[in-house]
């Protein structure tokens, strides 16, 4: 099945949700510029600290492989960072570990202002519904409906929310993702790769999260899904004002919409900074990386679209 292009309802034209109350619904039967049922005033909203994502001499291991040691890595607020890192280093582990699911052997992880290496299991429930996270391939429930999914968290976090209003607050960010209303009713078997991604993105919005964590979100899409998606990262996050932290080996994407990239290697993060920042460092995976063929191809697609921005502005 052929990945849909992206819908009508287009993120720009959804306005920036508040991180710490119930996920903004359409209608529900507010007069417009009402605020959200359930919303906090701005004097109870939590503030994005500066830097959302704080780790500092992170350890981890399996067994005697270890993976990570001595890793430090600070996300500043507002950004998309682009983590890179050849296979086996692990990318995932790491993000695992800041979002609570792996358990570090050392070291400190500080997410939106929390420790989350020291957190109690309340305080886990409560900052968990500040970040949404696309895992690889979706992971979705194969027996849910698209807008079941999506309807998970806002089950888990929002008990109060009535069915009808639950099911269209889903319906909104199943169209939020780019994908049309109806895919709201289909079962993940009934889309397509690229669908299912953004479904998965769908479910990541459900809560309107101050952090979105993204891992491998172009992996197995053709180029023009993969740019679609590309696209649609850097809509929702200058939109609803989101810090993103993506894990990806998709040069384009980098190059595209990355405000910095954090390069993992011999077990730690080597080189953190844009793209012209690690092209000057003389370390031989960063160079290998960046300036070898799909290196300098990605570059070359980045400089040609500048190029033709340009001609059109002109």
């Amino acid at each position: 099945m052929a990945d849909e292009t992206l819908s009508a309802q287009s993120p720009a034209q959804s306005p920036a949700q508040s991180p710490a109350q119930p996920p903004a619904q359409p209608g529900a039967g507010a007069a417009p510029g009402d605020p959200p049922l359930g919303a906090l005033s701005a004097s109870e909203m939590p503030e994005t600290p500066k830097h959302p994502i704080v780790i500092e001499d992170l350890t981890n291991s399996f067994g005697e492989h270890i993976i990570h040691e001595g890793l430090s890595l600070t996300v500043n607020r507002g950004e998309i960072l682009g983590v890179v890192g050849g296979s086996g280093t692990g990318k995932s582990v790491l993000m695992r570990s800041i979002i609570g699911l792996q358990i570090p052997d050392r070291g400190s992880i500080t997410v939106l202002g929390r420790s989350i290496t020291d957190a109690q299991d309340d305080e886990e429930i409560d900052i968990r519904s500040r970040w949404g996270v696309l895992f690889q391939g979706g992971a979705l429930f194969s027996t849910l409906t698209v807008g079941e999914n999506v309807e998970v968290p806002l089950k888990e976090f929002y008990p109060e929310i009535g069915d009808p209003l639950r099911r269209e607050i889903a319906r909104y960010k199943v169209m939020l993702s780019g994908l049309p209303e109806d895919a709201a009713n289909k079962y993940p078997s009934e889309l397509s790769g690229g669908m299912r991604k953004r479904a998965g993105l769908a479910r990541a919005l459900a809560l309107d999260p101050e952090l979105l964590f993204l891992d491998e979100p172009t992996a197995g899409l053709d180029p023009i899904g993969a740019s679609a998606f590309d696209r649609l990262t850097k809509e929702l996050q200058e939109t609803l004002g989101l810090t993103v932290f993506l894990i990806t080996h998709d040069l384009d994407t980098l190059y595209e919409i990355c405000d910095r990239v954090a390069v993992l290697a011999d077990r730690k993060v080597i080189a953190v900074g844009t793209i012209p920042e690690l092209l000057a460092m003389d370390h031989p995976w960063i160079q290998e990386y960046f300036n070898g063929p799909r290196g300098r191809a990605a570059r070359d697609s980045r400089d040609r679209a500048e190029l033709s921005d340009a001609n059109r502005g002109s």
